[in-house]
């Protein structure tokens, strides 16, 4: 007669996984990372790699003299850390005065583009003829290829042909001089505010429209609710997207470089265009390295930091 003892081991042969079916959840599991890898090369290959080297040419006395051969570039320690950071000398006067013109039009065009976005997005949720259209022209400027976009307002702003002399009935230069840093503002702040107004209004639509009724019954009125609701509740989207515009704006290179040139006017002289001008112009790509490292650097501490005040926020909030 046929015990349980006797069927024990049918029962762990029941329960015991499969080598097959472990074998096809190990590859389940695996397929995400496999899928993922050819992206995380090409990442560590077109960023990373460059990071590093930029980090190693940062200790060399690289010019034009030793840049056939990296190996025969003598070694320079932190000598053109020291250099760039002496604000006695006329270089490193030149790079202050290259960031404080940076951190002015960054706070300007990143001010603007959110003020313009987030504007134009809360007027957007209202229901009108012709929002649909209105919206579309609104992102235009975002979609617009970058540099067909500011080589049409480098036309724009020439001193005796340009559209915007006509506008305004002056005889201004626009490219050149103290008018050269706000024509920079002018098209940042044009070509980045869509994104802005996009992002706000994807925050927008995840607010319960219920909260707009209840508080238009309490009687609060269109800037109450603005600053009870829409603010609150954007807050987690105003953290990331005004990061994002720091981080574009404060590094960027292409807007300035298209609608100057290599040598743009000292007003404009970003700091994207001052570590350009020290590597490719005078050769001296150490020394420009050693600017790249630095500007790395700051924008990871402020970063660091503003990541940092934004969490403990939401914490004492919550």
């Amino acid at each position: 007669m046929p015990t349980a003892l006797d069927d024990a081991p049918a029962v762990k042969a029941a329960g015991a996984p499969r080598p097959q079916g472990a074998r096809r959840d190990r590859r389940r599991v695996a397929l995400p990372y496999l899928l993922l890898l050819p992206a995380i090369l090409l990442e560590l290959l077109v960023h990373l790699v460059p990071m590093i080297a930029g980090l190693v040419m940062s200790f060399f006395k690289l010019t034009q003299f030793s840049i056939r051969d990296f190996s025969s570039a003598p070694a320079a320690g932190l000598d053109n850390y020291k250099f760039v950071l002496d604000f006695n000398s006329a270089a490193g006067k030149s790079l202050l005065g290259s960031f404080w013109i940076s951190v002015l039009y960054t706070v300007a065009s990143v001010g603007f583009c959110w003020l313009f976005g987030t504007s134009a997005a809360v007027l957007m949720q209202k229901n009108f003829r012709g929002r649909g259209l209105l919206r579309t022209l609104f992102l235009v400027p975002y979609a617009l290829p970058m540099y067909a976009a500011v080589i049409t307002w480098s036309f724009m702003f020439q001193k005796d042909t340009g559209l915007v002399n006509d506008l305004l009935g002056t005889d201004s230069f626009w490219l050149i001089g103290d008018n050269s840093f706000w024509s920079l503002v002018v098209v940042s702040i044009w070509r980045n505010w869509p994104f802005a107004f996009l992002i706000v209004m994807a925050g927008l639509q995840n607010i319960p429209g219920e909260l707009y009724e209840a508080a238009a019954i309490d009687g609060a009125g269109w800037w109450r609710q603005f600053q009870a609701i829409t603010q609150p509740m954007l807050r987690p989207v105003n953290q990331v997207l005004l990061l994002v515009l720091f981080l574009w704006t404060f590094n960027d290179f292409n807007t300035p470089y298209v609608l100057f040139g290599a040598s743009a006017p000292k007003e404009a002289s970003l700091i994207s265009i001052h570590i350009y001008q020290s590597s490719f112009v005078t050769w001296n790509f150490g020394l420009g390295s050693a600017m790249s490292v630095l500007l790395l650097l700051f924008l990871l501490i402020v970063s660091t930091v503003y990541l940092g005040l934004t969490a403990r926020r939401r914490n004492a909030v919550v």
